[in-house]
């Protein structure tokens, strides 16, 4: 297990905050998922890949456990499962799929996620969801010291909700996914179409972290943003994307506050024209 003390977070956030957190702690196998979080008053703030996190802070002290980079492991399962720990990448896990000729995963070519993120998110899009390929999930249970697998039934996935986010002490390690054989070439075509769309929608040139608002009942968060005119609003680093309003974007070194500050005037001018609370989508740490 890799560990560093006045640790910079600013390359494992999407949003690309320079934000300095006590110690990062980088695990690689189980027994080191047990050593971190064995202690259960011990509290441990945890990373996947950072895609769907404000860090609104510029210093934290505090702990953090980063998956990303290590505990990623991918094995093929027969012909058609695979198992993979937490730490993967969604884009590599895709891939590694197309190298398999095995079909299910291309929607995930450009979500940015790591496995363990997409599993206690439900991370989906189009219509499609990672539940529909689950079979189980590994994972600790810190309050009895005790790795257990549970099956996608007992998870209860709800929408962008799971057995994992209303337990947010479990910690996810790896999951047995139930995919099918298909055309290599069509599996790639469809990856590449929806990269192609995405980009074409939204503003993967800046750092970013996805949509910033849930979608309120009978309503939708872009239209709003662009009839009270905050498309390219700016609050220091921070910015409404142009390109897509539902978006904030890093575009001039950005700091924790001024996004956190931007959401706040956002939601409020929302508040005060439409009579709807925007609730952030994101995780705010």
């Amino acid at each position: 297990m890799k560990a560093y003390t006045n640790f910079n977070l600013k390359e494992y956030n999407s949003y690309r905050l320079s934000a300095v957190c006590r110690n990062a702690y980088f695990p690689e196998y189980d027994e080191d998922i047990r050593s971190l979080f064995s202690d259960p008053d011990q509290k441990k703030i945890v990373l996947g890949g950072g895609y769907n996190v404000i860090l609104s802070k510029d210093y934290y002290d505090a702990d953090f456990v980063i998956f990303s980079g290590t505990y990623n492991n991918i094995t093929l399962k027969g012909e058609d499962q695979i198992s993979c720990q937490a730490g993967v990448d969604m884009k590599d896990l895709s891939e590694f799929a197309l190298a398999n000729g095995l079909t299910g995963l291309e929607i995930y070519y450009d979500i940015p996620s790591s496995l363990g993120g997409a599993v206690v998110m439900n991370a989906g899009a189009g219509g499609e969801d990672i539940k529909a390929l689950l079979i189980d999930v590994y994972y600790y249970d810190p309050n009895n010291d005790t790795f257990n697998t549970i099956t996608v039934e007992e998870i209860n996935f709800e929408y962008r909700n799971s057995f994992f986010q209303k337990n947010p002490e479990m910690i996810v390690c790896r999951a047995l996914l139930q995919l099918k054989k298909g055309d290599s070439d069509e599996i790639k075509a469809k990856m590449d179409k929806t990269k192609e769309a995405r980009w074409a929608k939204q503003p993967r040139e800046y750092p970013n972290a996805g949509s910033v608002f849930k979608r309120p009942p009978g309503r939708f968060v872009g239209p709003m943003i662009d009839e009270l005119g905050l498309k390219g609003y700016t609050i220091g680093g921070a910015k409404v994307s142009e390109k897509h309003s539902g978006f904030i974007i890093n575009h001039a070194n950005a700091t924790g506050s001024d996004i956190m500050e931007l959401i706040s005037n956002v939601q409020g001018r929302v508040k005060e024209k439409f009579e709807v609370d925007l609730e952030v989508e994101q995780r705010i740490i």
